[in-house]
């Protein structure tokens, strides 16, 4: 008897590696040593040094968020699996799990002299996570479960060019313009959370 769920392990393994990658990227946000601190203001001025970590944490938060609730969305519309399609699926991981590296650098670099490599390298992740979003609709496409479902991967296909487009965009020209880029950069994942609140 043929399983009716053959994604079931693949997603379960997903949000494993999901929850994991969520759970790292706290882990860059270090309190302030107690020995550098000899006053209240110190203890203030030592927290606000901690400002674009933590703006770099909730951002990528809410980008691997924002993937897993599309990810979980997109299931809904399989019945089968291929080889191509776990393996793209993988490629997808891959990028989630590096999140917290360009996060740690953005928030140790965004608001110094050296900010470009940083936000260069941020969007550049985000990019590649497109590839992978176009690599796993182009596999699923032959195995989405009728018309309507076809009709929503080819959305998220779409949508996997476009990010691809405007994040390569954006890492080239943080070169010039590193902050005002992680700016754009906040408020284009801010469309993506709207856009996928709105989805079915």
């Amino acid at each position: 008897m043929a399983d009716p769920h053959p994604n079931t392990r693949l997603e379960a393994f997903c949000d494993a590696v999901f929850a994991i990658a969520l759970t790292l990227l706290i882990i860059d946000i270090k309190v302030p040593p107690s020995e550098g601190i000899g006053t209240t203001r110190e203890l203030w001025l030592a927290l606000r040094h901690l400002g674009p970590s933590i703006s770099a944490f909730v951002l990528s938060f809410a980008i691997i968020l924002i993937t897993w609730v599309n990810h979980h969305r997109f299931f809904r519309h399989l019945n089968k699996s291929s080889g191509a399609f776990v393996y793209a699926n993988g490629f997808l991981l891959l990028t989630v799990v590096f999140m917290p590296f360009p996060t740690a650098l953005v928030g140790e670099y965004l608001l110094t002299d050296h900010a470009a490599p940083a936000v260069v390298i941020y969007n550049s992740v985000t990019a590649v996570q497109a590839v992978s979003w176009i690599l796993v609709t182009g596999a699923a496409l032959r195995l989405a479960k009728d018309e309507r479902s076809v009709a929503h991967v080819r959305d998220g296909h779409r949508n996997g060019y476009f990010a691809l487009v405007i994040y390569s965009l954006l890492a080239v020209t943080a070169v010039w313009f590193p902050l005002t880029i992680a700016i754009v950069t906040t408020l284009l994942w801010a469309y993506w959370l709207a856009f996928s609140l709105r989805a079915d």
